[in-house]
């Protein structure tokens, strides 16, 4: 039987505090509640979810992703700003990647409104809540089914 596909949804920096941490702007769930809804989201494909405050571990998880995943998710946080590392690791990737964010970035500081990440981002969902990330996991598996689709059709060389 072939192995079920996987998605990675990986998140940055303070999203461990996630429902203690500015519940105005983030609001009351937790990460737990929030894996919760992306892995029901994804229905049978498994979910790799992941969070770390440090940049490095990103990348790495990133790099793991480029062999692993159909395809990518990610909160960067505070890296969505500052980090050309992380704009570097997914510039490695092939599959699509989907930024995802609780509030609107656009709507909050000015220095918020740029987004490395937004470079190589396949599509961009934020200012949902929760509920970002459920439409990040949909999007993203849906353009790993076309892309799947696309290349079974394609002709063999």
């Amino acid at each position: 039987m072939p192995e079920a596909p996987v998605l990675y949804v990986l998140n940055g920096p303070n999203l461990n505090l996630l429902g203690v941490r500015e519940p105005d702007i983030y609001g009351h769930e937790t990460m737990a509640d929030v894996q919760a809804l992306c892995e029901v989201a994804a229905g049978d494909t498994r979910v790799v979810f992941r969070q770390s405050n440090h940049e490095g571990q990103l990348v790495d998880w990133i790099h793991e992703a480029r062999n692993e995943a159909c395809a990518l998710v990610i909160n960067p946080a505070a890296f969505t700003h500052t980090s050309v590392a992380l704009l570097d690791a997914l510039k490695t990737l092939s599959v699509p990647v989907v930024e995802c964010h609780l509030s609107n970035p656009a709507a909050r500081e000015d220095f918020r409104r740029h987004s490395y990440v937004s470079l190589v981002a396949t599509g961009v969902i934020s200012g949902f809540g929760p509920h970002s990330y459920e439409l990040a996991v949909t999007a993203a598996l849906r353009l790993a089914r076309e892309r799947a689709v696309a290349g079974a059709r394609s002709p063999k060389t």
